[in-house]
C-alpha cells in the first residue's frame, strides 16, 4: 500500500469505532477495577462522534480538523480531550489540500499526533495509562523502514498491543487509579486497552486495503 486516501482513512476510523464498540464492555470492566467503570461509554460516545465526522470532508486536513473539534465540542471528558489533541495533532502533520499520503506523510502525521497529546498530559510510558500504548505504536510507525503504509500500521499495532499488556505490571501513577497504590498492579490499564484496539484496527483495514 503506497498511498493513503482520504476514503481509506475514513475507513480506518469507522472501522476501529466497530471494534471498539464490540470490546466497550471490556473497557468498562477494566476501568471499574481501578477506574469510574466509564471508559467502555466514553471511548464509544467518543469514536462515533469522530468516525461520522470522517466521512465529510475531501483533505485530510479539513477532515482532522472537523474530527477533532467535534468530538471536543460534542461529547466530554479526559477521553475526548485527549483523542481531540490527537487529531488536532494530526491535522498540524499534514499539509493543506492534502488528498492522499505517501508512507513518510504518515510517519509525519502520526508523529504530530503524539506531540499533541504530549502537551496535554505529563504521563509517560510506565505510568499506566493509554500512553503505553500510544508511545510504542508511534515510536514504531516512525522507525519502520518499510514504505508499504500496511507494513507501518502493523508495526504499531503490535507495539500498541505489547504496550497495552505491560500495564498489567505496572503501578498507576496517574487519575483516579493511582489512588489504588500497589493494587493497581495485575490489572490492564482501560486506556491502553482502548487505543492499542484502534491501532489494531487501523492495521487490520490497511491491510485488507493493500
Amino acid at each position: 500500500m503506497e498511498k493513503l486516501t482520504i476514503g481509506q482513512f475514513a475507513q480506518m476510523w469507522i472501522d476501529a469505532t466497530a471494534e471498539v464498540k464490540s470490546k466497550a464492555t471490556l473497557f468498562s470492566q477494566l476501568d471499574a477495577v481501578i477506574g469510574d467503570g466509564d471508559h467502555g461509554e466514553a471511548i464509544v460516545t467518543a469514536m462515533n462522534v469522530i468516525a461520522e465526522k470522517s466521512k465529510a470532508s475531501v483533505t485530510f486536513k479539513e477532515s482532522l480538523n472537523d474530527m477533532a473539534f467535534a468530538v471536543m465540542l460534542e461529547t466530554s471528558g479526559s477521553t475526548s480531550t485527549l483523542l481531540g489533541a490527537f487529531l488536532l495533532g494530526l491535522c498540524d502533520g499534514v499539509s493543506p489540500n492534502v488528498t492522499e499520503l505517501n508512507a513518510n506523510d504518515v510517519k509525519v502525521m502520526f508523529k504530530s499526533g503524539l506531540a499533541s497529546v504530549e502537551k496535554n498530559t505529563e504521563a509517560k510510558c510506565g505510568d499506566k495509562t493509554m500512553m503505553d500504548a500510544l508511545i510504542p505504536a508511534i515510536e514504531s510507525m516512525s522507525g519502520c523502514q518499510s514504505n508499504d503504509i500496511a507494513q507501518i500500521f502493523k508495526a504499531g499495532a503490535t507495539a500498541a498491543l505489547e504496550g497495552a499488556e505491560k500495564t498489567i505490571g505496572m503501578k498507576a501513577n496517574f487519575g483516579r487509579s493511582r489512588n489504588f497504590g500497589d493494587k493497581s498492579i495485575g490489572h490492564k490499564d482501560s486506556g491502553a486497552a482502548s487505543w492499542s484496539t484502534i491501532f489494531e484496527s487501523f492495521s487490520k483495514t490497511t491491510s485488507i486495503l493493500k
